[in-house]
């Protein structure tokens, strides 16, 4: 039977045997749901908050270490204070600001974590195929959140967008879900020397995180398969 903090990297807690799967709908719901959301006050609150919830709760189940802990309650708690704070008080900078930076780490700690997982051993489950698609939605979440804080420490580092007076975040995720996959769909541009080296940045995560990681799962699997049909033979 495993601890409380066991670093048995096997899915375990309340969202079931496949915790990454739960957090990946979760977040392609968030992505959908935004939009319908963005003109409510409670509903943004209660997406933001609901969604960090869900991200702790895949986080616990696929590393249950004690640095879990710490991060939960020294960036993850916080942060959920602070999405409810920034949906009562729209477009006061210091409160975006400090809402990004707690954010931010929170899901770069969340990503590398479910890397961590992918890699643990030489075995492909089901949870770490859907983990793969988790993982790359929660970096995208994290350098939308550094955009975030670029656009308030730098004015007018990023143009085009809907607003005159400004980049919405649904906006800045936008974009960095366009540059992760490097599609090049969005219509808000870095112009900032700031914005272009935080871009510059994304797109090498994203090509090393296909080059990476999507590759050794694949080549894995193939493996497997190959071990599966070499052994019936």
């Amino acid at each position: 039977m495993r601890s409380r903090f066991s670093r048995d990297p096997r899915p375990d807690g309340f969202l079931g045997p496949q915790p990454s799967a739960v957090l990946l709908v979760t977040q392609v719901l968030a992505v959908i749901a935004y939009p319908f959301l963005d003109t409510s006050t409670a509903g943004r609150a209660v997406l933001g908050v609901a969604q960090i919830a869900v991200v702790g709760a895949a986080l616990a189940a696929v590393r249950r270490t004690p640095a879990l802990t710490w991060v939960a309650l020294l960036v993850g708690l916080p942060a959920a204070g602070f999405t409810v704070v920034e949906a009562l008080t729209t477009g006061i900078d210091w409160v975006v600001l400090v809402s990004a930076l707690l954010h931010a780490p929170f899901y770069f700690y969340v990503s590398y974590s479910m890397v961590r997982y992918l890699f643990h051993d030489d075995k492909v489950t089901r949870d770490e195929l859907y983990a793969t698609g988790a993982a790359f939605t929660v970096v995208a979440w994290g350098f939308a959140y550094v955009y975030a804080a670029v656009a308030v420490l730098s004015p007018d580092s990023f143009s085009g967008g809907s607003a005159s007076d400004g980049q919405t975040w649904f906006e800045l995720l936008y974009l960095s879900f366009s540059v992760l996959t490097s599609v090049g769909l969005s219509d808000v541009v870095p112009m900032g020397s700031h914005a272009r080296s935080f871009v510059a940045v994304e797109m090498v995560v994203g090509v090393l995180y296909v080059a990476l990681v999507i590759s050794r799962l694949v080549g894995l699997t193939v493996s497997r398969q190959a071990m599966k049909a070499a052994d019936r033979d």
